[in-house]
């Protein structure tokens, strides 16, 4: 068996620069145009909460002062909730009002990416149809009041989102949102998404 061959210093080069080459993004691909659309102003942000506890729902007996009685973010999704501030910095994306659900979850996304919020409850999980169906108005109200160059940024739960857009996002995922023409159904037309 043949010893070795020395690397020649190009080869080494090569080598060395390949080591030390950072690796892709774990981040999901973004949809063409997110950032430009945010620069333009009068989007409204629909962001379900980053990751959390493995489970589904809370435990029975939880309650809404409470955080320890709830499922809360994992360190995983405290970290993609900063992630995204990260971003949104890097982009230099002002977000001009943030508010959320008042479960832990949501409270503590908005204010690890975004490090504002206002606990609003027409972004609280809802129990059934009539209250979805009040809530969804309550936020349809505010966003049509979105103008650029503001952005507003709700984050809240699968079933709300999915109550608007008619898509149900991943945890940490952001759906970037205008409304609908009127009547439009789903009421909110989704442009672009981004996950983190």
């Amino acid at each position: 068996m043949a010893p070795p061959t020395p690397l020649n210093r190009r080869r080494f080069a090569q080598a060395t620069a390949l080591a030390f080459t950072p690796l892709p993004s774990l981040a999901l691909p973004q949809t063409p145009g997110f950032w430009s659309l945010l620069r333009e102003g009068g989007c409204v942000l629909l962001l379900r909460h980053a990751q959390t506890e493995p489970g589904a729902g809370d435990p029975p007996g939880f309650a809404l002062g409470d955080c320890g009685t709830q499922r809360n973010l994992s360190a995983a999704g405290r970290e993609q909730a900063r992630r995204m501030g990260a971003a949104f910095l890097r982009e230099h994306i002002g977000i001009h009002q943030v508010r959320s659900s008042a479960w832990c979850r949501c409270q503590d996304t908005a204010l690890l990416a975004f490090k504002q919020n206002t606990v609003w409850p027409a972004l609280n999980a809802f129990s059934g149809p009539d209250e979805r169906d009040m809530q969804t108005e309550d936020v349809l109200d505010l966003v049509r009041t979105a103008q650029a160059p503001r952005n507003l940024a709700l984050v809240t739960h699968d079933m709300n989102i999915h109550a608007l857009t008619g898509v149900r996002p991943a945890m940490g995922e952001i759906l970037l949102t205008r409304p609908a023409l009127q009547g439009g159904n789903p009421p909110l037309r989704l442009l672009a998404r981004q996950s983190f």
